[in-house]
């Protein structure tokens, strides 16, 4: 079994933008730069049978390349935050992905969780229940930067990626890559 997931990888100008900004965060363990991407479908743990067959259906998709900008700091929970990420200007060429993916998916006969698509890069976890002091630096870090934005990019690939879970946190290896197709 592999634990997987669907993901936009993001290109090297919008990492190095990324890191920049997290150097400013004022809690929380960053999410090493070469972690960082836009989770389209969290798979779970799968058979390598079945994410071969998933390769497979996912190749034959012919999806157009489209620009994409990451928007917004925020954290989905502000009350007792796990993460804080940024957010996506909005994008319909990214949510008509999503859906793709999991009609593709379904198809494939995959089964998933039908939980909502909040198009996010997570940029540094929380321990659970944040002291006061951490909640107001963060608090005042939102106040700050909270409107922060990447420059938009071409969106030119999905991938495929295995989550291997460490001690150290998660490494992901990239175990196949979509392109999406320039229009000519």
């Amino acid at each position: 079994m592999m634990r997987a997931f669907l993901a936009l990888p993001l290109p090297d100008a919008a990492v190095v933008t990324l890191e920049r900004l997290q150097q400013e965060i004022p809690v929380g363990r960053l999410v090493p730069g070469e972690n960082l991407h836009l989770t389209l479908v969290f798979l779970g743990d799968r058979s390598v049978a079945a994410l071969e067959d998933l390769h497979f259906a996912l190749e034959a998709l012919r999806v157009p390349a489209f620009d994409l900008r990451l928007a917004g700091l925020d954290c989905f929970d502000r009350t007792d935050p796990e993460a804080l990420h940024i957010g996506v200007a909005p994008c319909p060429a990214l949510e008509a992905l999503q859906a793709r993916l999991r009609a593709t998916l379904h198809g494939a006969g995959v089964t998933l969780d039908r939980a909502r698509f909040r198009p996010h890069v997570t940029l540094a976890r929380f321990n659970r229940g944040l002291a006061p002091e951490q909640a107001a630096r963060m608090g005042r870090f939102l106040a700050a930067r909270g409107d922060f934005a990447v420059p938009a990019f071409t969106v030119r690939a999905f991938c495929l990626y295995e989550s291997i879970l460490t001690k150290d946190g998660p490494v992901y290896e990239v175990m196949a890559e979509y392109p999406l197709h320039l229009p000519y």
